[in-house]
């Protein structure tokens, strides 16, 4: 552990004043106090302190409450094949062709190991093994090497199993990828996801992404008919006849995320349409680690019963 149990203590005390118990709570698990603890006893009372109800794994009805489920029960080998931003390349291109794929520029274990003269004008970063450690280099002349190699080094020490109990990731290898810069076209700053929401094979809706880099991203839940799908509270709230431009290759889009999620309870795949060609993002298991408390109650629930409990258990 980076910080001393005696300045973590001291820390605890100076904080503990302008939290409330649940944040004091939450504080000692990002500080490592439960680690010791099973997954299913770590799972119900990391549960109880960000949902604010009972995780009864015997009586699982919200989506929240399956994806803890299937973190526990549903632990097939390849998963982790799958969560490896690098081996998932090896096997998607397997299953739906390499063309798929973005262009791998380089694989390193440590920072100091990349030759940034090797690389082009500009590139993503990222590691195999984390969510969110990300550099995204649109001008090399430009980057914060320091910047980048902090970012970086702090998402290779993250344990993101130990955090979330997310087991696909707890023996993925710690490693740094760069990949090719890609946006929706040559005249575009921003690169839209499309995050298909997918069950044993069906996929029920795309999520897309829209307006990354202006730091506030919005999101629109929509079906395979590209009508709005009023899932969360922007979309709720969005004017009768809100719409987005459908992109060319959605059709394609909505074939290769049923072809990639079949035989899954569920995983989100994530795709990107760039220059009207499609490429492959990454598949998601836990979105938000099953303690997302901005979807809607009746989503919350409308997903729940999509994910078929029962047919994960005969597996």
């Amino acid at each position: 552990m980076a910080t001393s149990r005696k300045e973590c203590n001291e820390k605890v005390k100076r904080i503990i004043k302008k939290r409330t118990l649940n944040e004091y709570i939450l504080f000692l698990f990002r500080k490592g106090y439960f680690n010791l603890l099973s997954d299913k006893h770590y799972l119900k009372l990391l549960f109880r302190l960000k949902m604010g109800y009972k995780l009864n794994l015997k009586n699982l009805n919200t989506f929240n409450e399956k994806l803890q489920w299937l973190k526990l029960y549903n632990r097939n080998p390849e998963y982790g094949i799958m969560a490896d931003k690098l081996s998932v390349k090896h096997y998607v291109a397997n299953s739906i062709g390499e063309q798929y794929i973005i262009p791998t520029l380089g694989v390193w274990e440590k920072f100091d190991d990349i030759d940034f003269r090797s690389l082009p004008d500009q590139f993503v970063l990222k590691c195999t093994h984390d969510s969110g450690g990300l550099v995204i280099c649109k001008d090399k002349d430009t980057l914060d090497i320091a910047a980048s190699k902090k970012k970086i080094e702090r998402a290779l020490k993250r344990n993101f199993y130990k955090r979330w109990r997310e087991w696909p990731y707890k023996d993925v290898p710690r490693k740094i990828i760069a990949e090719k810069y890609i946006t929706d076209s040559p005249t575009d700053k921003d690169l839209t996801d499309y995050k298909f929401f997918c069950f044993n094979g069906i996929v029920d809706c795309v999520m897309i992404a829209i307006e990354r880099s202006t730091g506030e991203p919005k999101f629109y839940f929509f079906d395979n008919d590209w009508k709005l799908l009023r899932l969360n509270v922007r979309g709720k709230n969005a004017p009768p006849d809100f719409t987005l431009p459908k992109p060319k290759c959605i059709d394609e889009m909505f074939r290769i995320a049923e072809v990639l999620s079949k035989g899954i309870p569920f995983v989100r795949v994530d795709l990107y349409q760039s220059n009207d060609k499609v490429y492959f993002g990454e598949m998601t298991f836990f979105p938000q680690s099953g303690f997302d408390s901005n979807l809607l109650p009746e989503t919350d629930l409308y997903f729940g019963e999509l994910i078929d409990i029962k047919e994960a258990k005969s597996k």
